[in-house]
């Protein structure tokens, strides 16, 4: 790929703004367009950044973008994927990959028939944290990986997001939206998910919206707000998984992966640094010295990731990446609904390990 990537944004939404920090600092990467449904918030947020404020389908089909980040709701992420991928552009998207499988599968199969690349959200998966520990199994420093236990409890996103009605609509809810970020950096650590035993539940049928402008409106609830359940690893490593918009808190938001020769702690996934702990049997607690991954990365290091990688190589936060995690969370669902075991019917290999460094592409920060 040629160097600086063009990147246009579809959706400036809440998260956006972490995006354009990254694009800032990283010479690899170059903003050259925004659009959003919210004309007036585009407009305003073009202005900021100094970029031109075009419709969806102008910037698709713009000249100067190369890459369509796609920061829509998960409902159009297949959508504005599959539009990009027809223009001819790369396309990188916030997780998941899709709403549904079938529409992740399409996704895939279109980019690899125009010869564009798809990337997918979470990229905290590079940072020092996740590969700092990675690298602590790969070392065989807790000797057999034999289990590992991954929790995220919170009481809801509308507590604090001023229109959070996606995350109770399908493609939401704390598996498919939280999700990605536990079961990516498990899959970094331990390798692709063979088949999953779920259960899931719901305790409320509204939520009440807790800030902005809404605030006091009540939204409905039609996904399941609490998922639990096993993942089989090809390797047989047994995960286990808990995802709740029910519950008000947890101390466990870190990952245990453990072995035969010790346990280690891998930090918050949906952070990109954080210490890694490391407890051997007949030893004690210590802090693993960082040893890989992107030093002080952000969202959008993907992004980077995928610029720098050559042709012919798989970069490390890949649309084949977001289409496995995709199928276990689908999976575990379909579990849950079916009240069995289900085989997940895709595999992918282990993403690259990231070598200690600042950027992608060997460019320092900005």
């Amino acid at each position: 790929m040629t160097a600086p990537i063009r990147i246009g944004i579809v959706g400036v939404g809440k998260i956006s703004g972490q995006y354009f920090a990254t694009i800032a600092r990283l010479p690899i990467l170059q903003l050259t367009a925004v659009a959003d449904l919210n004309a007036g918030l585009a407009a305003e947020v073009a202005a900021e950044q100094g970029v031109r404020n075009l419709s969806v389908e102008e910037l698709i089909n713009d000249s100067d973008v190369d890459l369509v980040l796609n920061l829509t709701i998960p409902a159009a992420h297949a959508e504005v994927a599959m539009q990009a991928i027809a223009a001819g552009k790369h396309v990188y998207g916030e997780k998941p990959l899709a709403a549904t499988f079938a529409d992740g599968v399409k996704i895939i199969d279109a980019a690899r028939a125009a010869g564009v690349r798809v990337g997918s959200a979470p990229d905290t998966v590079l940072g020092t944290g996740t590969q700092t520990a990675r690298k602590a199994v790969d070392d065989g420093l807790i000797g057999t990986p034999i289990s590992a236990v991954a929790t995220m409890v919170t009481p809801g996103h509308e507590r604090w997001h001023p229109n959070p009605d996606f995350y109770y609509q399908p493609g939401g809810g704390p598996l498919l939206d939280m999700g990605p970020y536990y079961i990516s950096s498990l899959i970094t650590m331990l390798g692709p998910v063979a088949k999953v035993i779920g259960a899931a539940s719901h305790q409320r049928d509204t939520r009440t919206i807790g800030s902005g402008p809404r605030a006091g409106e009540t939204i409905p609830v039609t996904v399941d707000t609490h998922v639990t359940g096993v993942l089989v690893h090809e390797s047989g490593v047994l995960s286990t998984l808990i995802m709740s918009f029910d519950a008000a808190a947890t101390k466990a938001s870190n990952i245990e992966v453990h072995g035969s020769d010790a346990t280690l702690i891998s930090p918050d996934p949906n952070q990109f640094g954080g210490d890694a702990l490391i407890h051997p049997v007949g030893g004690e607690w210590s802090v693993l010295p960082v040893s890989a991954g992107y030093r002080d990365a952000g969202r959008g290091y993907g992004i980077a990731d995928l610029a720098a990688t050559p042709d012919g190589s798989q970069q490390r936060a890949s649309g084949d990446l977001g289409l496995h995690v995709l199928d276990v969370m689908l999976s575990l669902l379909q579990s849950a609904e079916q009240g069995t075991a289900v085989d997940v019917t895709t595999t992918i290999e282990r993403p690259a390990p990231v070598p200690l460094g600042d950027a992608p592409g060997g460019v320092l920060p900005g």
